[in-house]
């Protein structure tokens, strides 16, 4: 018995060792485990992020990237030693298929997308560390509101206004319902200024391609254009024009910042 308790004792200590090598307060995700023996040198979770999840290459190419919004985890995991780039790939693989995953597109040995349903799984393994993220699709919750007067007063110093709670569908141009009350306040801005003349600019982050980006922000500085004349605004008061990622206002290597770019402007004529 005494033998039997200093075994499970150390193998209880030999566990807790490696744990303990953990970054501060990673855990592993409750969808799938990790290589074992693998270490968590860091994680991050985000409330609402953007990430492009590889689906394929063009007849150029080049990668072909949905954008996806919605929570986000992500992991950095460092292999033990003699662990091959192949054994990781086959590993995963195997697991999200018997997990009920769809492979959305692989690169052996080292990308995998894969999804079930609104849940997003990627893989960037170099076989020594590897890369896991799990986004959960989800509109984002407005937190942040503008009225009319603050934005009257914001254009009457400078000329333009960022408008932040304006939302659109995923990678599309289509205005989700919890948008509405910003464009109410843009709406009431134009009917209680006669004589102003705005030009609607849409503004993307840098992550995914230019020219996509620049396409995807000129459809929507379009739609919100199209909403306002929809309620009742001249459309000779009105013009849009998308500058996709090209003129940022904060630090697109962080979550904050990228949101701050993600925006519609309203540009006096």
């Amino acid at each position: 018995m005494i033998i039997r308790a200093l075994v499970l004792l150390f193998v209880f200590s030999a566990a807790s060792s490696v744990r303990a090598q953990d970054a501060e307060n990673c855990k592993d995700s409750m969808l799938i485990t990790r290589m074992p023996g693998a270490t968590i040198h860091s994680c991050e979770h985000k409330e609402f992020d953007q990430f492009p999840m590889r689906t394929g290459t063009n007849q150029d190419g080049e990668a072909i990237q949905k954008n996806l919004e919605g929570e986000l985890w992500s992991w950095d995991y460092g292999n033990r030693e003699g662990v091959s780039e192949i054994q990781v790939f086959r590993n995963f693989e195997t697991a999200l298929r018997k997990g009920g995953f769809t492979i959305d597109w692989s690169e052996s040995p080292n990308l995998i997308t894969a999804h079930k349903g609104s849940t997003w799984y990627s893989l960037d393994n170099k076989g020594d560390f590897y890369y896991q993220y799990i986004l959960v699709e989800k509109a984002m919750q407005q937190e942040v509101t503008a009225d009319a007067s603050q934005l009257q007063d914001e254009i009457s110093k400078s000329g333009h206004v960022a408008v932040y709670g304006i939302q659109f569908e995923t990678g599309k141009s289509a205005i989700l319902p919890e948008s509405e009350p910003v464009l109410a306040e843009v709406q009431k801005l134009l009917e209680q200024s006669g004589s102003l003349r705005i030009r609607i600019e849409g503004h993307t982050d840098n992550v995914g391609q230019k020219a996509a980006n620049q396409a995807l922000s000129e459809r929507r500085a379009q739609a919100v254009m199209g909403w306002l004349i929809a309620h009742g605004i001249d459309a000779s008061r009105l013009s849009a024009k998308g500058f996709g990622d090209a003129k940022p206002v904060a630090d697109n290597s962080t979550e904050e910042g990228r949101a701050k770019n993600r925006r519609v402007e309203l540009a006096k004529m």
